[in-house]
């Protein structure tokens, strides 16, 4: 397989302060790790062992996360979606994040090759 790679998509419109954006991005990568743990150990495990590279992104809203989740899972692309819980900056039910792979990096590119890094 070719370099693997996670990636994080933030909204950029929810203006959340640094702590939150940072937990919003754990929550992504962790949640992410996992559903690739899930079905593909032997990639999830050698991203481990490769060094864990993650690129950080953003996009403009909600509805652009919304369709790219749905891009990646069309494309069996493990990928999670994050939903605040509404306890500190953001309403309850909030989709904050979009955590992708590890995964091939053509394959993320795929969808994410116009967006620019947070």
């Amino acid at each position: 397989m070719d370099e693997l790679k996670q990636v994080i998509i933030i909204r950029s419109d929810l203006d959340m302060g640094k702590g939150k954006l940072a937990a919003q991005v754990a929550h992504a990568s962790l949640m992410s790790y996992l559903e690739t743990c899930k079905g593909h150990k032997d990639i999830a495990d050698e991203w481990i062992s490769e060094g864990e590279k993650k690129i950080v992104l953003k996009v403009d809203g909600e509805g652009d996360l919304k369709r790219l989740y749905e891009g990646f899972k069309y494309l069996n692309i493990p990928s999670a979606l994050v939903t605040d819980a509404g306890l500190t900056e953001v309403p309850p039910g909030t989709k904050t994040a979009l955590g992708v792979g590890p995964w091939n990096s053509r394959e993320i590119d795929r969808l994410t090759s116009t967006l620019k890094l947070l």
